[in-house]
C-alpha cells in the first residue's frame, strides 16, 4: 500500500502540467514570463486551499535551480527562521539562490514579517508566501511593496474533472462517469479536496459508483476545517445570524469559531464589513464600534480577544439594521459602469483659465459652507435619477 497521499503523488512537477490556472500560466501569463526571464521575484499566492500555491512554489524554484526551504507560518519557530537565514548565506557563498515559501504567511505577525525584511531586500532570499487571507491587510507593506501578488483561483469543475480522470488512469481506479462528476461537484474547487475524496472511495470499493462516493465522504473526520467548507459555512452562519438579529446564534456561531482556532482579525474583518453594508444608517455608531473591535483585537490577542469579539457581536445583532448605503452603492456602481463616458455638466468642471470661465466652466460656483445650485449635479443622460433611497 502506498503511504504517500494521492494528492501528493498526483502534485504536478512542472509548470506546463499545471491544470486550471489559465489566468496566471501560459504565453504572457506572470508564472510563465518569470520563468522566461529566468530571474525570480518575491512571490505572494492569494486564494483558496488546494488551488496549487506550493505546487507552484516548488516549481519555480526546480525551475530556477535554487534550494528550496518551506516553512508554516503556524508552527515556524525563532530557530527555524535563524536556520532558513544561516543556510541561505551559505547558498550565497556558493552561488546558489535560495527559494523560501512561507505557508500561511498572513499568520506572522508584523516582527516575523519584519525579520525577512532586510534578507528579501538583499535578494538573500527569494521570498514566496502563500495565503487565504486578503494580503493587503495581512503583509507589511514594505513586504507587499517587494513582491508581486499572484491571484490562484478556485478550479474550476473542468479542471477538477482533468485532475481525477489522469489520477484514475495513472492509478488505474475503476468509477462510475456520475461518481467522478459528484466527486468534482463536491470539491469546491480545491484539488486536493476532491483527490482525497477519490482516494478514499478507491480505499472502499474496486468499482466506485455514486453510493461509494457519498459513503466515502461521510467517513472525513468531523470538525472545523480552517482552509474547508466547515469554515465558510460556520462564518456565513455567523453573519446571518448577527443579520437576523439573533444574539444567541451570533454568539454560538462566533464561540465555536474561536474554539476552532479561527484568526480573530478574520473574524473582526467580517464585521466591520458586516456593520457597514447590513447596520448602516440605522446605527451610524455600528462602524466605529466594528473598527475599533477590530483594533483591539490586533493589539490584545487571544484569548482575551474573545471578550472584545463577544461584546461588538452583541451590539452589532442588537443594532437596528438598514441595507439603504449597500443597496445605493451598488446600484451608483451599476449606474457608473454603463454611463462612464457621459460628460459632467460643464458648471460643475473646474475652470483654471478665463476663456472656460466665458464658456461657462464652474458657472455659478461659490467656495461656502452649504454652498447649493439649483441645478442638475448628475450628467444629462442620467438626469434625475435617484440613486440613495433612505429605508
Amino acid at each position: 500500500m502506498n503511504r504517500v497521499p494521492l494528492a501528493e503523488r498526483m502534485r504536478p512537477q512542472k509548470l506546463k502540467d499545471v491544470l486550471g490556472q489559465d489566468e496566471i500560466i501560459g504565453d504572457g501569463k506572470i508564472l510563465t514570463e518569470i520563468l522566461k526571464k529566468g530571474e525570480p521575484v518575491n512571490l505572494i499566492f492569494w486564494g483558496p486551499p488546494g488551488t496549487g500555491k506550493t505546487t507552484l512554489a516548488r516549481i519555480l524554484a526546480r525551475e530556477f535551480n535554487a534550494d528550496f526551504m518551506e516553512i508554516s507560518a503556524v508552527t515556524a519557530k525563532k530557530s527555524d527562521v535563524e536556520e532558513v537565514v544561516k543556510r541561505a548565506k551559505t547558498n550565497w557563498n556558493l552561488k546558489i539562490r535560495t527559494v523560501l515559501f512561507v505557508d500561511e504567511i498572513h499568520r506572522f505577525n508584523k516582527a516575523q514579517q519584519d525579520a525577512f525584511l532586510p534578507h528579501v531586500e538583499s535578494g538573500l532570499i527569494i521570498l514566496i508566501g502563500a495565503t487565504t487571507e486578503n494580503p493587503s491587510f495581512e503583509v507589511i507593506s514594505p513586504l507587499l511593496s517587494r513582491s508581486r501578488v499572484v491571484v490562484v483561483k478556485p478550479l474550476s469543475k473542468p479542471a477538477i474533472l482533468k485532475i481525477l480522470k489522469k489520477a484514475c488512469k495513472e492509478e488505474s481506479i475503476t468509477i462510475k462517469s456520475d461518481a467522478i462528476d459528484m466527486i468534482a461537484e463536491l470539491s469546491g474547487g480545491d484539488a486536493r479536496s476532491a483527490l482525497g475524496d477519490l482516494e478514499l472511495a478507491a480505499s472502499l470499493s474496486d468499482n466506485i459508483t455514486k453510493d461509494v462516493v457519498v459513503e466515502a465522504a461521510g467517513k472525513k473526520l468531523p470538525g472545523y476545517d480552517k482552509k474547508g467548507d466547515k469554515h465558510y459555512d460556520t462564518i456565513s452562519a455567523f453573519i446571518k445570524s448577527m443579520r437576523g438579529s439573533d444574539v444567541d446564534a451570533a454568539l454560538y456561531y462566533l464561540a465555536r469559531m474561536v474554539k476552532a482556532g479561527e484568526d480573530p482579525k478574520f473574524i473582526a474583518r467580517r464585521m466591520v464589513i458586516f456593520a457597514s453594508e447590513d447596520i448602516g444608517l440605522a446605527g451610524n455608531g455600528a462602524l466605529s464600534l466594528a473598527t475599533a473591535c477590530f483594533q483591539a483585537v490586533e493589539r490584545v490577542g487571544m484569548p482575551e480577544s474573545g471578550l472584545i469579539l463577544a461584546h461588538a457581536v452583541v451590539a452589532l445583532s442588537l443594532s437596528k439594521k438598514s441595507r439603504a448605503t449597500t443597496d445605493a452603492w451598488y446600484k451608483a456602481l451599476d449606474l457608473a459602469e454603463k454611463t462612464m463616458n457621459e460628460p459632467v455638466p460643464i458648471w460643475l468642471r473646474n475652470a483654471p483659465t478665463k476663456l472656460m470661465k466665458d464658456l461657462g466652466f464652474g458657472e455659478g460656483q461659490k467656495w461656502e459652507a452649504g454652498f447649493h445650485l439649483d441645478k442638475n449635479y448628475l450628467p444629462d443622460s442620467i438626469k434625475g435619477t435617484k440613486i440613495f433611497k433612505l429605508s
